[in-house]
């Protein structure tokens, strides 16, 4: 079954995929600030919709995350994206070292939190990884 697109722009493409219950984004360049909300804010809403427990975040051709946008993450989505339900968390980490060592931090800090969360460099293999959780 083919992915219904949620979200595409410029920026980004949202998916949902209904056999395996997964919000999937796809970053194509770098995304900030409004771009950026949009995007977690429509995946948000579509996980809480669907109940759905599962992301999968392409991030290769993204780079570091504004500090503005860090800490609108850590406390405005991530509490609300947890309280409807995620889960578990595939990554395809930034090809940059410092959009790498800006994920790796919400990765620990999520972790913390009680999402299971494993890195991928291949979105193929981060899609298997989380179809295969339950």
């Amino acid at each position: 079954m083919a992915p219904t697109v949620v979200l595409d722009n410029e920026y980004a493409t949202l998916w949902f995929r209904d056999d395996a219950k997964i919000v999937h984004h796809k970053v194509k360049k770098f995304i900030h600030g409004k771009t950026l909300q949009d995007l977690l804010t429509k995946g948000y809403e579509t996980l809480k919709q669907k109940g759905s427990k599962k992301w999968l975040s392409d991030d290769a051709l993204n780079g570091a995350l504004l500090k503005e946008d860090e800490t609108w993450a850590k406390s405005e989505w991530f509490p609300k994206v947890v309280k409807a339900g995620w889960k578990f968390w595939a990554i395809v980490l930034p090809q940059q070292v410092i959009g790498q060592m800006n994920m790796k931090r919400f990765i620990d800090d999520y972790a913390k939190a009680g999402i299971t969360v494993n890195v991928f460099s291949d979105p193929d293999k981060a899609l298997a990884w989380l179809t295969s959780q339950q």
